[in-house]
């Protein structure tokens, strides 16, 4: 593979937990204004912003996610990590969090965004 082409080659995911956490930093890289003209992507991806947003709200809408799921998902992504099984408070949002992430897991391995 050449240098251009490695550069150009999209990248897939590792996991849900890495898509999600790439969404939130990508949504707040583009509702900062002053980041968003000084920020340069290290890597390319096999997504768009847009397409975890879509991909989100249709497992909302078919019921596959919930509110208690998006919730966590919010919280947590904005604490920048996963809940802790073994924390007694983050028990009950670990287990929420793991089902979360196996509904996005599935969705994103079917169309192709994890290795």
């Amino acid at each position: 593979m050449t240098e251009i082409q490695a550069k150009y080659t999209p990248e897939k995911f590792q996991n849900a937990e890495q898509i999600w956490f790439w969404f939130l930093y990508s949504r707040s890289v583009r509702n900062d204004v002053a980041t968003r003209n000084n920020a340069h992507p290290t890597t390319r991806r096999v997504c768009e912003l847009v397409d975890i947003e879509t991909l989100i709200t249709k497992l909302y809408l078919s019921g596959k996610l919930n509110d208690a799921h998006l919730a966590v998902m919010k919280e947590f992504g904005d604490r920048h990590r996963a809940p802790h099984q073994y924390i007694w408070r983050e028990n009950h949002a670990a287990a929420i969090w793991n089902d979360a992430m196996k509904v996005l897991d599935a969705a994103a391995r079917a169309k192709g965004w994890i290795e």
